[in-house]
C-alpha cells in the first residue's frame, strides 16, 4: 500500500537514459532485443559502431560474442553480481566466460583499452580470476568445488520438469515422482519451484537427478521414461506433462 516508490536495477534503456544525460554530445545506441527485431538492424548497428558513427554502445550479452572493434578503449560491465548470483551451478564459470570475454573487446589493435567492472564483491574469487586473466585458477577452483558437492562433470545430471496449468496436479505429480525416483536413484533433488516457476499459465516443478559414474545412462533413461508413462496412465495425470533432459544447460 505504499506510495514510495524506487526505482531498482537498471536495464539497456534505463542506461541508455543516464548516459545521454551526461554525454549531451555523444551518439548513443543500444544493441538488444528491442533494436535489433527489424532485419538488418544488428548489422547496422554493428557497421555503424564500427564506422565510428556511434560513440557509445550499451547491450546486452550479444554484444560480447565474436566482435572485434578496432577502436574501442574503454568497457564497462554493470553489476557483475547479477552474473554470479545466478542460481545455477555453472554461474562462476559464465561470468569468468562472459566478463572476460567481454573485456576483450577493448584495445584490441591501435592502444591498450581500460575495462571496469561493477561489483559490489570486488575481493570474489572469479573477479580475481577476471581481473589477472587466470583461466588455470577459476578452472581448478570450480573442478574442486563441482567434485566435493557431486557436480558435472564428475555426475550426469537428469533434469525433469512436471508441468501442468493446475497448480495442485502439478504439485502432486510432481511429487508422487520424486517418491519413485527415489527408490531407484541415491540422489534426487526436489520437487522444487524454478526461478521462473510459470510459464504460459502452466505451473512448472522441477526435480534433478545426480546420476553417478556406477549408474548405466542407458538403463536408467529407460527407468524413467517407464516411471513417467506409467504416471500418464493414472486419470488424474493424464493431462500432466514431463519434460525429461539429461545435461541441461
Amino acid at each position: 500500500g505504499s506510495i514510495d516508490l524506487k526505482i531498482k536495477g537498471f536495464g539497456t534503456e534505463k542506461i541508455e537514459e543516464e548516459l545521454e544525460a551526461i554525454f549531451k554530445d555523444a551518439v548513443i545506441k543500444r544493441l538488444d532485443l528491442d533494436t535489433t527485431s527489424k532485419k538488418y538492424a544488428y548489422e547496422e548497428i554493428i557497421t555503424d559502431f564500427e564506422d565510428e558513427k556511434i560513440d557509445i554502445l550499451i547491450g546486452t550479452q550479444m554484444v560480447t560474442k565474436g566482435l572485434n572493434f578496432n577502436k574501442v578503449s574503454l568497457v564497462g560491465v554493470l553489476n557483475a553480481n547479477s552474473l554470479l548470483n545466478f542460481p545455477d551451478f555453472r554461474s562462476y564459470e559464465r561470468a569468468f566466460q562472459l566478463m572476460t570475454q567481454v573485456s576483450g573487446r577493448a584495445g584490441r589493435k591501435y592502444k591498450q583499452g581500460k575495462v571496469v567492472i561493477q561489483t559490489y564483491s570486488p575481493e570474489h574469487p572469479i573477479i580475481e580470476s577476471v581481473k589477472n586473466n587466470n583461466y588455470t585458477q577459476m578452472f581448478n577452483t570450480e573442478l574442486l568445488e563441482r567434485k566435493q558437492f557431486n557436480y558435472p562433470p564428475y555426475v550426469k545430471l537428469i533434469s525433469i520438469i512436471v508441468s501442468h496449468k493446475d497448480f495442485n496436479k502439478t504439485n502432486l505429480a510432481a511429487r508422487d515422482l520424486a517418491i519413485h525416483l527415489r527408490q531407484a536413484f541415491t540422489t534426487v533433488l526436489g520437487p522444487e519451484y524454478p526461478s521462473v516457476s510459470r510459464i504460459k499459465n502452466k505451473y512448472l516443478k522441477s526435480i534433478l537427478i545426480k546420476l553417478e559414474s556406477d549408474y548405466s545412462l542407458k538403463k536408467s533413461k529407460t527407468h524413467i521414461l517407464s516411471l513417467v508413462q506409467s504416471m500418464n496412465q493414472i486419470s488424474q495425470y493424464k493431462s500432466v506433462r514431463f519434460t525429461i533432459d539429461v545435461d541441461p544447460l
